[in-house]
């Protein structure tokens, strides 16, 4: 009976939802949109744009479907046959506004995986914003020809009003959010979760995580704190400058989900009592012009950072013998280069790096509704 309510509310939502201007879906709540946003079928995520559409039940299962999809590739021919299989005759489009390394080659070798026929624009230049179209009608245009839209854009519910856009159209593909201006980068997240999945053998219950460096612009940040209300018993310790501080609505959604945190201002006193140290840039790519915002491909002389901040090679020897040392990459200097080197097992950013592919592959199958498919492969 509950469920069917669910479902009775869950489609009166939708119905409203359909008739919204942008303006008035644009303020609803996460938990309204999510039910926008999923497929109301199978609960499975359709569009994805932030961490908070995601519950225990769907990372669990992201997670064991990325380790399925690892496992059936190291077939190198049945395997990858059957992986390739899977989306063959489907269409995606990344759609990169802005500049991407890891993100987007993640996003394309997932594609190439799945067997995705594959098209990118990394240079608005060359498309019709050139000419002053509107996203709006981008988007529109772009799903005439694809069957998934990935999209990275400077600003911040670029991919909310592409999704809106699309659920009014008779074209509702799905959109992936693969970095929001300063909000969220919710696929980084689910990599940073299934990081610690792996590293735990999947028991991240109770963990002590330390986050570092820039928390107030930091998406990657923002994106794995709202995950954390999907596990028992977390402590998280935030180090930052002042200036850098996690921001104010971080902070109230931990104390409504109840999730323990601090602030500290020192890397190296909280070491000792990390599960996991989760690195991060600063974010000056966001500072103003005034203060020496760079000009699009040009490169920054950036300033060196606070050495409270940095997590140096003696740290190593501060750590717990089974935690781990993360960064979202790019690195700068905030991790001495020696440790990047290191043969320590506790330095796991590369392999979370390859993490992300796998994660990525994980949930486009599962949009695609062909988890079971790979979940059940002999």
């Amino acid at each position: 009976m509950e469920n069917k309510k669910w479902s009775e509310d869950s489609q009166e939502i939708r119905k409203r939802a359909l008739i919204m201007n942008w303006q008035e879906f644009s303020v609803m709540g996460e938990k309204d949109k999510t039910v926008f946003l999923n497929n109301i079928e199978t609960d499975n995520p359709f569009h994805v744009l932030f961490s908070q559409q995601f519950d225990r039940r769907s990372l669990d299962l992201l997670c064991q479907v990325a380790e399925k999809a690892r496992m059936i590739h190291k077939d190198r021919v049945e395997g990858r046959k059957f992986l390739k299989s899977l989306l063959f005759g489907t269409y995606a489009l990344n759609f990169f506004h802005q500049p991407s390394t890891r993100t987007f080659l993640s996003f394309q070798t997932a594609q190439e995986v799945l067997g995705m026929g594959i098209r990118d624009i990394r240079d608005p230049s060359t498309s019709s914003e050139a000419k002053g179209e509107t996203l709006e009608d981008s988007i529109r245009t772009f799903s005439s020809y694809f069957d998934l839209i990935i999209m990275r854009h400077e600003n911040e519910q670029a991919a909310e009003l592409g999704a809106w856009v699309l659920n009014k159209s008779d074209r509702r593909i799905p959109i992936i959010n693969a970095g929001s201006g300063k909000d969220q980068h919710p696929t980084q997240a689910l990599t940073d979760v299934y990081t610690l999945y792996k590293s735990f053998d999947g028991k991240i219950d109770g963990r002590t995580i330390v986050m570092v460096g820039d928390l107030a612009r930091g998406r990657t940040v923002r994106s794995l704190s709202y995950l954390m209300k999907n596990y028992r018993g977390m402590k998280l310790i935030f180090v930052s400058p002042l200036h850098l501080r996690v921001s104010d609505d971080i902070r109230s959604f931990f104390d409504r989900h109840q999730i323990s945190y601090r602030e500290a201002d020192n890397l190296r006193e909280v070491i000792p009592v990390a599960d996991a140290i989760y690195m991060t840039r600063v974010q000056d790519e966001w500072d103003q012009k005034d203060q020496g915002e760079p000009i699009p491909g040009q490169v920054k002389i950036h300033q060196p950072i606070n050495p409270k901040y940095k997590f140096k090679k003696e740290y190593l020897d501060l750590m717990k013998e089974n935690a781990v040392l993360m960064h979202p990459l790019p690195k700068r200097d905030e991790i001495d280069e020696e440790v990047g080197y290191s043969s320590d097992k506790r330095v796991v950013f590369w392999r979370q790096e390859r993490n992300g592919m796998w994660m990525r592959v994980a949930l486009i199958a599962t949009i695609f509704q062909k988890e079971n498919e790979i979940l059940n492969w002999q």
